[in-house]
């Protein structure tokens, strides 16, 4: 689950995250830029930082009680919930760097490079 959680925002700058690629690949580059921008504000960056938000309670209240496994041996748990807010925030960061650079593509500040290689399945 924490190479999941940290793992996402490195999938997203690489530009390597899952999408439906029927419509996106046909796109002229500024329809695909403008695609992106408007995945970006109204999906990405809303439920990263609402799950941002909420998973942090999790981890806080698991941190305070010093919360442990029921296993033998009980590991404390809050290291392993920490990767919940932690993940959600470094996928949000990244939805910021990646908009600024889709609105710097789109007024010719940066070159467009969208390159996207379908896996070979």
């Amino acid at each position: 689950g924490a190479l999941v959680m940290l793992g996402a925002s490195y999938t997203l700058k690489r530009n390597e995250h899952v999408r439906v690629d029927i419509v996106y690949a046909n796109l002229p580059t500024r329809r695909q830029i403008g695609v992106d921008i408007f995945g970006t504000v109204l999906f990405l960056l809303p439920a990263t930082l609402i799950l941002c938000y909420l998973s942090w309670p999790v981890f806080h209240n698991a941190w305070a009680t010093n919360e442990m496994s029921g296993n033998a041996g009980g590991l404390i748990r809050w290291p392993v919930k920490i990767f919940l807010p932690l993940g959600f925030a470094l996928l949000s960061l990244q939805g910021v760097s990646e908009l600024i650079k889709r609105v710097a593509m789109l007024t010719g500040h940066m070159k467009a490079d969208l390159h996207y290689e379908r896996p070979l399945q």
